[in-house]
C-alpha cells in the first residue's frame, strides 16, 4: 500500500510540474519563484482544510460543514476584533481554534453517540452554522475599516519571501504529519477506517476516534476562519461557500480513500496544490469560469476512477478455498473399527 501511495504522490508531482510548464508557456512568468510562492500562499487555506477533512475521511466519514464552520468562526473573531480591538491577536487565534473545535465536536458527538450518518449530520450543521453566522451578524458585513491592522496584516507579513499564511500551512502540515504517523491517535485513524472490526478487537475505540477526527477538522476550520477573514479583509455569511467540496476533491485527488484507512498527508497536500494550480492558471489563460468548474469536476471524476482501480484487490474467498480443500465425500468407517 505504501508503494501505491508513493507512486500516486510522484505521479501528482509530475502532473503539477507539467501543468506549471504548460501554463507558463501560455503566460510567461507563471513559473517564476514569486508566482509559485503566490500559488502556494493562495492554496494554503485549502491545504489546511484538506488535512482536517482527511482525518475524517480516514474514518469512513465526511465533514460537509467545514466551510460553514470557517464562515461562523471567521465572523465571530472578526466581530470580536471590531468590538474589542484591544484583545491580543494570539488570544483571538486561540478563540478561533476553540470555536472551530466545539463546532467539530458537535458533529462528532452526533456521529459517535447518536449514530447519525456523518453525511447527514454535517449536511444539517452546514445549514445551522451558516444560519447562526447570519443571526450573529444580523446579515451585516465586517469590513477592513472595522478590523485592526494587526488582525489583518499579520498573515500577510512576508518572511523569507513567503507570507506568514503560507508558513502557517507548512507548520500545520508538519504537525499533522507527526500526529498521523507517530501517535496513537494517528494509528487509530488508519485502523478505524481500514478495518473497524479488527480495530475494536485491538482495543481501538472507533467511535471515539471518529469524534476526535471531527474535533481536529473543526479546529483547523476555525483557524482557517481567521486566516480567510484576514487574507481577504472582509467577513460575511457566505464566505467560502462551496469550499467543503474543494476539500473533499483535494483528498480524493491526493489518493485518500473514501472507504477509509488509506491515504497520506503528502497526498492531501498535493491534491490541494493540484487544485490550486488549476484554479490560479485557468483565469490567467482566459478560460471561462464555467469551463473552470467543468474541468475541476472532470478531474475529480478521473481521480475517483483512479482510486477505485488502485483499491481493487484480487483477494481470495476463504470459505470457497476451504471448501476445495475439504474431502468431497465422507468415507464410511472401516468394518470392525472401534466405535
Amino acid at each position: 500500500m505504501s508503494r501505491i501511495l508513493k507512486y500516486r504522490e510522484l505521479l501528482l508531482v509530475a502532473i503539477i510540474i507539467v501543468l506549471i510548464a504548460a501554463f507558463s508557456y501560455r503566460a510567461p512568468g507563471y513559473a517564476s519563484p514569486k508566482s509559485l510562492a503566490n500559488i502556494f500562499n493562495d492554496t494554503s487555506i485549502l491545504i489546511i482544510l484538506a488535512l482536517g477533512q482527511m482525518a475524517v475521511i480516514m474514518t469512513k466519514s465526511i465533514d460537509l460543514s467545514v466551510a460553514a464552520n470557517l464562515s461562523f468562526t471567521g465572523m465571530a473573531v472578526a466581530m470580536l476584533n471590531a468590538a474589542y480591538p484591544g484583545i491580543p491577536l494570539p488570544l483571538l487565534i486561540l478563540t478561533a481554534l476553540a470555536i472551530g473545535a466545539i463546532l467539530g465536536a458537535i458533529n462528532g458527538f452526533m456521529v459517535w453517540k447518536i449514530g447519525i450518518p456523518a453525511i447527514v449530520a454535517t449536511l444539517g450543521t452546514l445549514t445551522i452554522y451558516r444560519g447562526t453566522a447570519f443571526v450573529l451578524s444580523g446579515g451585516a458585513w465586517v469590513n477592513q475599516t472595522q478590523m485592526t491592522p494587526v488582525f489583518l496584516n499579520t498573515p500577510r507579513m512576508p518572511v523569507l519571501g513567503l507570507p506568514l499564511l503560507g508558513w502557517t500551512a507548512i507548520l500545520v502540515i508538519a504537525i499533522v504529519s507527526v500526529v498521523f504517523t507517530r501517535t496513537i491517535f494517528g494509528r487509530s485513524l488508519y485502523a478505524s477506517g481500514g478495518n473497524p472490526t479488527a480495530a475494536l478487537y485491538a482495543g481501538v475505540d472507533v467511535g471515539r476516534t471518529k469524534f476526535f477526527a471531527f474535533v481536529l477538522s473543526g479546529a483547523l476550520a476555525g483557524l482557517c476562519g481567521y486566516l480567510w477573514v484576514s487574507r481577504y479583509a472582509v467577513a460575511y455569511v457566505d464566505i467560502a461557500a462551496g469550499f467543503e467540496l474543494d476539500t473533499v476533491a483535494a483528498c480524493v485527488i491526493g489518493g485518500i480513500s473514501t472507504l477509509g484507512g488509506i491515504g497520506s498527508v503528502g497526498g492531501a497536500v498535493l491534491g490541494a496544490l493540484f487544485l490550486g494550480v488549476i484554479k490560479n492558471a485557468l483565469p490567467v489563460i482566459n478560460i471561462s469560469p464555467f469551463w473552470q468548474m467543468a474541468i475541476s469536476g472532470l478531474v475529480i471524476i478521473i481521480a475517483v476512477l483512479f482510486n477505485a482501480r488502485q483499491e481493487r484487490r484480487k483477494g481470495r474467498l476463504i470459505l470457497r478455498d476451504a471448501a476445495k480443500r475439504r474431502p468431497s465425500r465422507i468415507e464410511a468407517p472401516v468394518e470392525g473399527a472401534a466405535a
